[in-house]
């Protein structure tokens, strides 16, 4: 029988980490904040003159922009162990940390529906899909999962589930209207897939893509996020490891067969199943997972087994203990840069942020260069809030 969420102390069904005090993981702060910097770069990326890694795949394939967002979700399975088990030592009764685990997913919703509609709030055309949303889907299921049974060999069954199921459902469900993948409609295909058929059923008009005719798709859709919920499972998986009493060095090989493992099978599987991030693939799970998986090592080695602490993490450990701050100012800024207008001759006006690009990047003559410094720019704008708050010892926790 599994122990009720209503028991204070936590059962420990892995003897290996049974006297492991929890101790703050550095490495983890430096992944999140590394993430979440590049995560704000690549969603302002200077526009149509960026270089091709700065923007996400069109449809099948992948960049390094489209690791960003799984490597959140990632951080964020992991975060649930340590975060978790750390009250539970304190005493939390598991009953106070599930209403705690739902109000923070609710709040993150909220806050999603606040960036994606900022700052008209057209209700006819509300978007309730988006990263936020996604973010808290994932968090409140493995959190509570986590609650409930915090066995690696239950987030096994779960992962292997969510993957294999979601493979079952894209490729061998037929859609309705419309017949099968790979038979009656290419596997697939960029709108017409049972993905996309279930958004626009359930919120017509209110996705990601979408014109007053043609109602298209959304790449954070409600099946999308079974896969989503692997990846946040696979960084669940990794934090179990590295809570065990093994020895920092074993840990860091743990994870490194553990990154190059995920890779092969998920490059393997593409070849069924295609690299997809509008879609959140099974095999762009494993492949995501992997590359976030290799983060992870390289920050565990050199932070945790190296003890290289000084002057390169201080960035992103500011980053990364304020990082839904650091993403909610970064979406909400450019909202109203883009709705103040500025005369630019006579007869015309552009906005604030257009105004800002022409006259202070548009002067680098290498266009990609001058996507990249506006990136870099306005990613080190969004820094500064984020250093004061944590100059100050205030870190926003939704």
């Amino acid at each position: 029988m599994q122990p009720s969420l209503t028991e204070k102390q936590t059962t420990v069904t892995n003897p290996s980490f049974a006297q492991n005090p929890v101790k703050r993981l550095l490495s983890l702060d430096v992944v999140r904040g590394i993430t979440i910097a590049f995560m704000i770069m690549v969603n302002n990326n200077g526009g149509p003159g960026s270089w091709h890694f700065m923007n996400h795949a069109n449809w099948n394939g992948l960049t390094p922009t489209d690791l960003v967002f799984p490597t959140f979700v990632f951080v964020v399975g992991v975060s649930v162990v340590f975060a978790f088990d750390a009250r539970l030592a304190k005493g939390a009764p598991r009953a106070q940390l599930a209403k705690h685990t739902v109000v923070r997913a609710v709040v993150l919703i909220l806050l999603g529906i606040l960036v994606n509609s900022f700052p008209f709030f057209e209700l006819d055309h509300m978007r309730f899909y988006g990263v936020l949303q996604r973010i808290a889907v994932c968090y409140l299921v493995v959190g509570l999962f986590y609650l409930w049974d915090n066995r690696a060999s239950t987030k096994w069954i779960a992962l292997a589930g969510c993957l294999l199921g979601y493979w079952i459902l894209v490729r061998w469900v037929p859609i309705p209207g419309v017949g099968m993948p790979g038979h009656d409609v290419p596997f697939m295909d960029m709108t017409q897939n049972l993905v996309s058929w279930i958004d626009r059923h359930l919120f017509p008009y209110h996705l990601y893509l979408y014109s007053p005719d043609h109602n298209v798709r959304d790449p954070e859709g409600l099946l999308s996020d079974l896969p989503a919920i692997g990846t946040a499972l696979m960084g669940v998986l990794a934090g179990l490891w590295l809570r065990t009493t093994r020895s920092t060095a074993t840990k860091t090989v743990g994870l490194a067969i553990a990154s190059i493992s995920s890779l092969a099978v998920g490059y393997l599987w593409s070849l069924e199943f295609p690299l997809n991030k509008n879609m959140w693939t099974s095999s762009f799970v494993l492949v995501a997972g992997g590359y976030s998986l290799a983060l992870l090592t390289f920050a565990h080695f050199t932070i945790e087994q190296m003890d290289w602490r000084k002057g390169w993490t201080w960035p992103w450990l500011v980053f990364g203990s304020n990082a839904i701050a650091a993403y909610m100012f970064s979406e909400l800024t450019p909202g109203i840069l883009e709705n103040v207008s500025i005369s630019s001759g006579p007869t015309s006006h552009v906005n604030l942020n257009a105004w800002i690009f022409i006259n202070v990047f548009a002067h680098i003559p290498n266009p990609h260069w001058a996507a990249f410094a506006y990136s870099v720019s306005f990613t080190a704008f969004c820094f500064i809030p984020v250093w004061i708050l944590h100059r100050k010892k205030i870190f926003l926790k939704v």
